[in-house]
């Protein structure tokens, strides 16, 4: 089955499992931000990440705990793609571009940017 992406709330429990590594729903809850949701509704978006293929779960009982089937490296690469595909015409050189020209990057900023690039094209 191919990747899919995620909601911001499934994002936020695939964050929470990434971070635990294995959890139960109250665990999961625990972790979130005030206000909470609800215990069931939590195991509502659980569920639903399970027939994303995005977790699994072993069962204790009548208990289950899940744990991620997608690491979080694999799913920020996946991301990514989706993003230089659907937005920048699948230009890596285009989303660069786009973030070059952002008033927000700072001279810091750029001289990361720089130093990245250097030590990558010492690499090849």
């Amino acid at each position: 089955m191919e990747m899919r992406s995620l909601t911001r709330a499934e994002a936020e429990i695939m964050k929470i499992l990434w971070q635990l590594g294995k959890a139960f729903v109250k665990d999961i809850l625990a972790q979130m931000a005030d206000p909470k949701p609800a215990y069931t509704t939590v195991a509502t978006f659980v569920r639903i990440l399970e027939k994303k293929e995005m977790v699994a779960h072993k069962t204790y009982g009548n208990t289950h705990e899940y744990y991620p089937l997608v690491s979080e490296a694999d799913y920020r690469k996946h991301e990514a793609k989706q993003l230089v595909e659907n937005y920048f015409e699948n230009s890596v050189t285009s989303l660069v571009s786009f973030f070059l020209n952002d008033s927000a990057l700072t001279e810091s900023d750029l001289d990361d940017l720089a130093a990245f690039i250097e030590k990558k094209r010492a690499r090849k």
